[in-house]
């Protein structure tokens, strides 16, 4: 449903009277080379840090911007040569204000939208009135969204997004700046329409989204793609590792602090974390034996062995930036 071969996007520096012209060291390359390939009916996950290219891809794929060079297709068709064909079949969810007015009720922003989609009045006001009561805003509905809330205007996002019934959905970091309820009800949101058959291509770096919601991931940094893969067999990219989860009977006092310093000091041993009553311990495969030894030593109440998480993973290849779990 959505490939790319080759893709590269290069931004220039403006060109100021005082500027001069710019030189391939003053560019800056937000796609470098990027093959990408996401199936029919896929929920699709597009990790990496800010600045990694996620949001260059998300809007090229929606004709926003052009490639440099490369290809970029939906649905079979290319996003240069034929982007209104491409618009038909793409709805695209960007997080903030933008796209919404703010002085609009839902139902006159919703209903905007389907006219600049080339929808009939009767159709687009039918898929108004649907899409409101679908996602919670009926009782809202001529109200001005300025008033609205974080979440509310997500919602309306996503509303926008669906009212031309788009094939392909692009969520550009959706749930970014929700507060908790709000993120797992969008969530949930997300579910119903990859129950319906649409084909979502996600942005963003809050693993536990990526994890609940994604068939597949792909992460991006500095504008390459380092691997694709199912949040389930992500830790093979790690496989000489290994996480070690346990509990102590009573996770307070000198017992817990001295289990820390020994954990930290033994060889193998990459990182040790607790986080209510959950400690977790990371270790080369050649270490396990020893470390379980150890624990084994101890008044625990649970041991296990997991496999490298997707979080781990993503720190393994990049780090800490942009990381959010």
């Amino acid at each position: 449903m959505i490939e790319t071969a080759g893709l590269r996007r290069v931004y220039l520096p403006r060109r100021g009277r005082l500027r001069r012209r710019p030189t391939e060291a003053t560019e800056k390359v937000a796609l470098d080379s990027l093959t990408l390939r996401v199936e029919a009916g896929e929920t699709h996950g597009l990790l990496g840090p800010n600045g990694a290219g996620k949001t260059t891809l998300a809007r090229i794929l929606a004709t926003v911007l052009t490639p440099t060079s490369g290809t970029a297709s939906v649905n079979g068709h290319d996003v240069s040569r034929e982007p209104a064909r491409v618009r038909r079949d793409v709805g695209i969810v960007f997080g903030g204000d933008r796209g919404l007015y703010g002085r609009l009720t839902a139902r006159q922003n919703l209903r905007f939208w389907g006219a600049v989609a080339g929808l009939p009045r009767e159709t687009a006001n039918q898929r108004t009135e649907a899409l409101l009561d679908r996602l919670g805003l009926a009782d809202r509905a001529t109200d001005r969204v300025e008033t609205f809330s974080r979440g509310m205007k997500q919602r309306l996002h996503l509303a926008r997004g669906l009212i031309a019934d788009p094939t392909v959905v692009i969520l550009d970091e959706p749930t970014t700046g929700m507060d908790p309820v709000g993120t797992r009800e969008f969530r949930e949101l997300i579910k119903d329409l990859r129950a319906d058959g649409k084909t979502l291509l996600i942005t963003t770096h809050d693993m536990v989204e990526a994890e609940e919601l994604c068939d597949r991931v792909s992460l991006i940094d500095r504008g390459k793609l380092l691997f694709t893969e199912s949040p389930q067999n992500i830790g093979r990219f790690l496989t000489g590792h290994e996480g070690i989860e346990f509990r102590l009977r009573d996770d307070a006092g000198e017992l817990a602090a001295q289990l820390k310093a020994d954990l930290a000091v033994m060889a193998g041993v990459t990182a040790v974390e607790s986080a209510d009553g959950l400690w977790r311990v990371q270790t080369s495969r050649d270490a396990l034996g020893p470390v379980l030894s150890y624990l084994a030593s101890h008044d625990l109440s649970e041991i296990a062995t997991r496999k490298p998480t997707l979080e781990q993973v993503y720190l393994h290849f990049v780090g800490d930036r942009g990381l959010k779990v």
